[in-house]
């Protein structure tokens, strides 16, 4: 599952596969400039932090082609739009990373033309792609050692191939596994309230033949007791340099369960992910959205009218819960300032 994110040079335009709408249709949404592109990330059109950053380095194509239309100005509208598109979403430092990816590129061009920038950046851009996918391959190699014969495995939302440019990071160390005829199971999390979960991670390995079973947020804790969870393996937007590492709401509540109940909890995410300017996962900002994705299911109302709610999408896992950081380098442990550094910091 690698064409979710495609870019078109017909119609020169970025085509996503409209991840809202999974599993009941498969839609495309169409970026032809940044508004689109900062639409489609903050709607969650495209999720997870890999492909974000994917998305956001065609998403600098096209604001630069969106430019042209400033004339001599081109420079200064561009850097504008640029802001505009890191500014997407707080939480993924992969967007960051990918746009001062390439911020730094057209430094180094200096005086280039506005259609050599444009060469040069949908090169890049199709680079990060393909790199991407060759990452959370090998993030799947070196994660599969962790695996058993006859594990069953829980993630908690979804870090795929959809939310990636192809092949995934928790689920690229399932795949990994599975294609290594480890017999393993998997229970996927909902993941309330946007249930990436029950959508995305069990359409992914529905599709693949992997055998998936969706659970209840709040059975997280019973199934572990019971013994029914070898292993939890999940993805991260942002990890911190002690370790921290920020995903999908909820992931926290796992990883105490499995403290509690002595279940190894992996943390799988590229180089990318790691944001070393940032000491301790306190420092990471974490994004508050729209209360209709928990006060509606659909266009039906669950929740009394007037009653406010809480909706932060992330939180935050203190590394001392982290029983390993499996990267595209090898898998790190504590403790992590040092291992972080040894293989990260030369990023």
């Amino acid at each position: 599952m690698n064409d979710h994110i495609a870019f078109s040079a017909d119609k020169q335009a970025l085509l996503l596969l409209d991840q809202r709408f999974l599993p009941d249709r498969e839609e495309c949404f169409v970026c032809r400039n940044t508004a689109d592109t900062v639409y489609a990330l903050q709607t969650m059109v495209v999720r997870g932090a890999p492909a974000i950053g994917v998305t956001a380095a065609y998403g600098c194509y096209l604001a630069a082609r969106e430019s042209s239309e400033a004339g001599p100005a081109w420079k200064d509208r561009l850097q504008t739009l640029l802001t505009e598109l890191e500014q997407a979403r707080p939480t993924a430092v992969n967007l960051r990373w990918a746009v001062e990816r390439m911020r730094a590129k057209w430094a180094d061009m200096a005086a280039a033309s506005l259609d050599e920038l444009l060469s040069t950046w949908l090169g890049l851009a199709q680079d990060m792609h393909s790199e991407d996918i060759e990452i959370c391959k090998a993030i799947g190699r070196h994660g599969a050692a962790l695996i058993a014969d006859g594990d069953t495995v829980l993630t908690h939302c979804n870090a795929g191939a959809l939310a990636t440019a192809g092949y995934g990071t928790a689920l690229g160390v399932i795949r990994a596994a599975f294609e290594q005829g480890k017999r393993i199971q998997v229970i996927a999390d909902e993941t309330r309230p946007f249930l990436q979960g029950a959508r995305l991670t069990a359409y992914e390995l529905a599709k693949e033949g992997i055998p998936v079973t969706v659970a209840c947020d709040n059975a997280v804790g019973h199934l572990m007791k019971r013994g029914m969870v070898q292993k939890v393996v999940v993805g991260a937007d942002r990890i911190a340099a002690n370790g921290d590492a920020a995903n999908k709401i909820g992931t926290y509540t796992v990883a105490l369960a499995a403290k509690a109940h002595g279940v190894p909890f992996y943390v799988a995410a590229p180089a990318s992910t790691f944001d070393l300017r940032i000491a301790t996962g306190d420092e990471i900002p974490i994004e508050d959205r729209t209360p209709r994705e928990v006060t509606h299911i659909g266009e039906h109302r669950v929740t009394p009218e007037n009653v406010p709610v809480y909706n932060y999408a992330f939180d935050v896992t203190p590394a001392e819960l982290i029983a390993g950081i499996v990267t595209e380098r090898g898998v790190l442990t504590a403790p992590y300032v040092e291992s972080i550094r040894a293989i990260i910091g030369g990023k």
